[in-house]
């Protein structure tokens, strides 16, 4: 895993970008210096009083399509700046985003972000770009929402940006086996005649974490019975999962 994350986001909106990169997790991350990251207007790049960025499709049709010109000159203009950068197209037809794709692109270390907008971007700039993701089967009005998701997954797997280590391994998806994280109670033990499972008051750990992973797997099977299939449950498992709320 790299030591530092540095990501340059291209788009025709910074501000839709900016506020969240500055609150939070991220936030903190980037005062540390274990995040770093530049939200370019893509508009910057492009010719005329007006900036045009878009024009209407070839052969007719809806919409407008954001011209290969400017995108292909701040493609470029970014990888002078993070010359190891993967370059990334947020698209809904890329392959799918999830865990290990997160954990693939926080190890390259450089990431350059291409915001789609309208009806796509003219297909000439595919051919300057790596990768193209898709961060689930719908569609939004624009790649900053995909592009912050990339961004927010792939920093919290650096080392140093969560305050408990541990957390990154531990939350759904991140495990080994990829099942949904357990449940989780704070205080106060009881609230609206709901209480916390005494197990968790026992100070019992070994008992705690049986119980943990007995719900992990109770919740991934109501849930995402696809994820349980291809977990590769050890026999332990199973017998967990058969266990009801019996004694652990």
């Amino acid at each position: 895993m790299a030591s530092k994350l540095e990501v340059e986001i291209l788009t025709l909106f910074p501000r839709m970008c900016t506020g969240y990169l500055a609150e939070s997790i991220l936030g903190k991350a980037q005062e540390s210096g274990l995040l770093a990251v530049r939200v370019s207007d893509i508009r910057e790049h492009a010719e005329g009083k007006h900036r045009v960025a878009d024009d209407a499709p070839y052969g007719g049709g809806a919409g407008m399509v954001m011209k290969p010109e400017p995108l292909t000159a701040a493609i470029e203009a970014a990888r002078a700046r993070l010359p190891r950068a993967l370059t990334v197209l947020l698209s809904p037809r890329g392959v799918r985003f999830d865990q290990g794709q997160a954990r693939r692109l926080a190890g390259h270390g450089q990431l350059i972000l291409v915001c789609g907008r309208y009806e796509g971007v003219d297909e000439r700039v595919v051919s300057s770009v790596d990768l193209e993701v898709s961060v689930g089967d719908f569609v939004l009005t624009g790649g900053e929402l995909a592009a912050l998701c990339v961004v927010d997954a792939a920093a919290r797997l650096v080392p140093g940006v969560l305050g408990n280590e541990a957390s990154a391994g531990e939350e759904s998806f991140a495990g080994k086996d990829g099942v949904l994280e357990h449940p989780h109670y704070t205080r106060p033990p009881v609230f609206r005649g709901q209480a916390v499972p005494e197990i968790l008051l026992s100070g019992d750990h070994r008992k705690i974490e049986r119980w943990r992973r007995r719900e992990a797997l109770r919740v991934t099977r109501e849930r995402r019975p696809d994820l349980l299939e291809r977990a590769g449950l050890t026999e332990e498992d199973r017998l967990l999962l058969d266990s009801g709320d019996g004694e652990l």
